[in-house]
């Protein structure tokens, strides 16, 4: 089975909501007739991959992908005054309720949440009561990136996008590990959106930080890589050699496939493509492409 961990979708309902003049994301119409949304260094053209869930699983058949895990893109409801829909991450305790819920009510086994909120790092103890219900819930935070801080320096050549997005989710795993917020809820199953950005060429230097400050071994007592070789990374990097070290770094069975479609840059045929190309084992190229998936969303 294949199973697409990182992809998008823009429920109707969202892009109506987008479109009645209250929320903070510019709304045009291309050429073409699809939505576009603007928001600071980037926008999104919603094209009919984003929008009509039938069209979607005929472009599955066509590239023998079974399943998708499907969520939200940027900016992401958490800009709006009041939050609609997915986690309300401007209210972290109204999160931790709708994840709850979410959970025990309607049987998901986690969420999607994005590299920062609004400026403050997913590390901050104001979310600390929506990782203690991810905790006691043995949930899977998907860590997907968003604008960040100083993204004035960003608006040009999709620079945002293109280098602010790892930046982001690099920053975003580093806060989470080296503040005690992973070792505190040691139940949380962390995957991190395009590849973690740039913890496996990094993480090196991350524990050279470990030993060579005490603030860095202020709130963990093992190096960096060890806690975070305990995520999930999706493949949405589509160069073999980016894929294989991370492979190296936390192994086969922490990499879960992923697309990015519809996006302008993504691709399922670049996705199937470059786990082909992998020099791995069938048995490991079969747990990238939706095993590893499979045993981390489908519960008992």
């Amino acid at each position: 089975m294949i199973i697409d961990f990182h992809n998008h979708f823009y429920p109707q309902a969202y892009l109506d909501a987008l479109r009645s003049g209250s929320s903070r994301v510019q709304v045009t119409i291309d050429n073409e007739g699809n939505p576009v949304l603007h928001y600071p260094g980037d926008y999104n053209i919603a094209v009919r991959g984003h929008r009509d869930i039938a069209y979607r699983e005929t472009v599955l058949q066509e590239h023998r992908v079974d399943r998708q895990v499907l969520s939200l893109t940027t900016p992401g409801t958490h800009v709006e005054e009041l939050a609609v829909a997915t986690l309300p991450l401007s209210d972290p305790t109204a999160s931790a309720k709708e994840l709850d819920r979410a959970c025990r009510q309607l049987g998901f086994c986690g969420a999607m949440v994005f590299s920062n909120i609004n400026g403050a790092a997913l590390s901050d103890r104001q979310f600390w009561p929506l990782w203690e219900v991810a905790n006691e819930l043995d949930a899977v935070i998907h860590i997907h990136p968003t604008s960040p801080v100083g993204v004035e320096a960003m608006k040009d050549y999709w620079l945002m996008p293109l280098v602010g997005f790892p930046l982001d989710t690099t920053l975003a795993a580093a806060s989470l590990v080296f503040s005690g917020t992973v070792e505190r809820f040691p139940r949380i199953k962390w995957a991190l959106g395009h590849l973690g950005g740039a913890i496996p060429y990094l993480v090196e230097r991350l524990d050279r930080g470990f030993h060579a400050f005490k603030e860095c071994r202020a709130n963990i007592d093992r190096p960096p890589s060890e806690y975070l070789r305990e995520f999930y990374y999706d493949s949405v990097n589509f160069d073999v050699r980016a894929l294989q070290l991370a492979i190296d770094f936390a192994g086969a069975d922490h990499i879960l496939a992923g697309s990015d479609y519809p996006h302008q840059i993504g691709s399922l045929r670049k996705m199937l493509d470059s786990i082909a190309a992998l020099n791995v084992s069938e048995s490991d190229r079969a747990a990238i492409l939706g095993e590893n998936a499979a045993r981390l969303l489908v519960r008992d």
